[in-house]
């Protein structure tokens, strides 16, 4: 299918020749060090890589990220054109809704209807959207979070406690937090997480996915257990979950196989997640036809009619609502909230600029940090703008992200990745997509065709796909395997099985320990113990309960 210049069935070879071979962007030359590039920019000799310095003069790195991508602006737009990126753009317009709607719903509760469903799909819409077309890593996603959301309740918690109207609070509290977010682009402060390693990356994925995961099972075994359900809907309800997740995994894989021509299998493929939508919803309603809607009618996706605020506030926080001295207090729980924002974001963009998903737009070679100092900038203005209207908070969407990028990836026939369709249409329609359905009937009544249990399996599929190619996945399954037959990992011959099993629990401890605490009353010092992990990792060396020769192999 020739589009956008390239054609599907292996359009890598057109992307490697438009950017790949570049030897510069704007005439000047791409040192494989940040530094050494910011250096060039501003005429200055460039430092060797060794020398990069953690903070940079007000506003270099944003220059830098920028002054790389926006020349490849045309190119961004017509790389999305294309069969993969439609596909993608099916699949994950679910997978970022359902969990807006169902975030909302928690939030109204938590906040007496002072944020809920339309504020947060609103935002989620709004954000998505203008961080695609504006951001300089346009493949990695922001979205509502589980930890952001248990810090957002927390505070309503925080405000109820000191009798403090709730939407001021958030409202000052985002501003300083935007401060704070803004200081740290300007700066070059995400420079810090190159001292991040794969011990936090891991553990932050898989956190995420857990959450997914945790959630789908939930909602389809509460089925079994609430008064108001029947043994038909319980088990109607298990049938959709399953029928959506398994279809979406048999044809995801399709690509590997030998059935039907290349084209078909790769169209399938791509477009799995949605064709397992659409199965899962035709099995719920050939039910409804069979059994009756009395006996068989599954709840839906639903959104509120008309676009206005939850409560009918205006849209606009009344922040001279707050006392003084709460204004500036406010700064306090804004710095738990910036070091979640900021790990939030920055691990994300670690994840999505891994060097194995090759891609080459305005990148270094190698480089993690690729366009983080730009989309900080961009966060912070988005950060806020939603806390004067209320709208709830947006930062890099771990598992969305991850899944994005992967859905993106151009794949040989053994499934080794050759390239990314690098481009800002996809993301930038997924969202445009779900502010249709709360601006637009059309859209809204369409979706109103979708049972709840079918997007379960839709959390199902992406929260075990997420967790494909994590090598902290990998040791976990080792848990329980037979080392004599067991596929061989790089660590394997290196280091001894008993302290791969300690370097594993650890790792699964921490993560247990952090869906607890994110349920708890406490959920509001979430973000610190994210930051803490690299001193937990530290600490293990240090006392030698794991030596430093074999955390560098388990932790490379």
């Amino acid at each position: 299918i020739p589009t956008a210049g390239f054609s599907l069935s292996n359009p890598y070879c057109a992307h490697t020749r438009c950017y790949r071979a570049r030897p510069s962007v704007r005439g000047r030359r791409i040192f494989s060090s940040g530094a050494a590039v910011a250096a060039a920019e501003l005429g200055e000799p460039a430092e060797a890589p060794t020398k990069d310095p953690i903070f940079e003069r007000l506003g270099v790195g944003i220059r830098r990220d920028f002054g790389r991508r926006l020349p490849l602006y045309g190119s961004d737009i017509t790389d999305g054109l294309n069969a993969q990126s439609l596909a993608t753009t099916l699949f994950l317009f679910f997978a970022c809704l359902a969990p807006a709607i169902g975030f909302g719903g928690i939030l109204d509760v938590a906040t007496s209807g002072a944020m809920g469903t339309i504020e947060m799909v609103g935002s989620t819409a709004l954000c998505g959207v203008v961080y695609a077309l504006c951001s300089a890593q346009p493949v990695q996603l922001i979205g509502p979070m589980g930890p952001n959301l248990a810090f957002s309740i927390s505070l309503a918690q925080l405000a109820s406690r000191l009798s403090l109207p709730f939407l001021p609070l958030y409202a000052w509290t985002g501003l300083w937090t935007a401060g704070i977010l803004l200081a740290s682009a300007l700066t070059s402060a995400s420079n810090l997480v190159r001292y991040l390693t794969g011990f936090t990356d891991e553990i932050f994925s898989v956190l995420i996915s857990t959450i997914f995961l945790v959630g789908a099972v939930q909602e389809v075994a509460q089925t079994f257990v609430l008064p108001t359900s029947t043994a038909t809907k319980a088990l109607l309800t298990l049938l959709c979950a399953s029928v959506t997740f398994v279809t979406s995994i048999i044809l995801k894989g399709l690509n590997k196989s030998a059935y039907f021509s290349k084209r078909v299998r790769n169209n399938l493929s791509n477009f799995a997640p949605a064709v397992g939508v659409a199965v899962g919803s035709l099995v719920a309603h050939a039910a409804c036809l069979k059994y009756g809607s009395a006996a068989a009618r599954l709840p839906v996706l639903s959104l509120p009619a008309k676009f206005s605020t939850t409560t009918g506030r205006p849209w606009l926080v009344p922040l001279m609502d707050l006392p003084v001295w709460a204004r500036w207090g406010a700064a306090a729980p804004a710095l738990l909230a910036a070091v979640l924002l900021f790990l939030d974001q920055n691990i994300t963009a670690r994840l999505v600029n891994n060097p194995r998903y090759r891609q080459v737009k305005g990148r270094d070679t190698e480089s993690l940090l690729d366009g983080m100092h730009g989309d900080m900038l961009v966060l912070s203005l988005l950060t806020a703008a939603t806390s004067v209207v209320g709208l709830p908070w947006m930062a890099g969407a771990t598992t969305r992200s991850a899944a994005h990028v992967r859905s993106l990836s151009l794949t040989d026939r053994d499934g080794n990745i050759e390239g990314t369709l690098e481009n800002r249409v996809s993301g930038a329609a997924i969202h445009a997509l779900i502010g249709a359905c709360v601006l637009l009937p059309a859209p809204r009544a369409l979706l109103s065709q979708v049972p709840l249990p079918v997007l379960s399996g839709i959390f199902l599929y992406l929260g075990l796909t997420s967790l494909q190619g994590l090598e902290l996945w990998d040791r976990f399954q080792g848990l329980f395997q037979d080392s004599s037959v067991a596929p061989q990992q790089r660590w394997s011959t290196a280091v001894p099985k008993k302290v791969t099993n300690l370097f594993t629990v650890v790792q699964m401890a921490c993560i247990y320990a952090m869906m607890k605490l994110k349920e708890s009353s406490y959920g509001v010092v979430f973000p610190l113990i994210i930051a803490l992990m690299p001193v937990l990792r530290l600490t293990l060396v240090k006392t030698g309960i794991i030596s430093k020769e074999s955390m560098d192999i388990l932790d490379k």
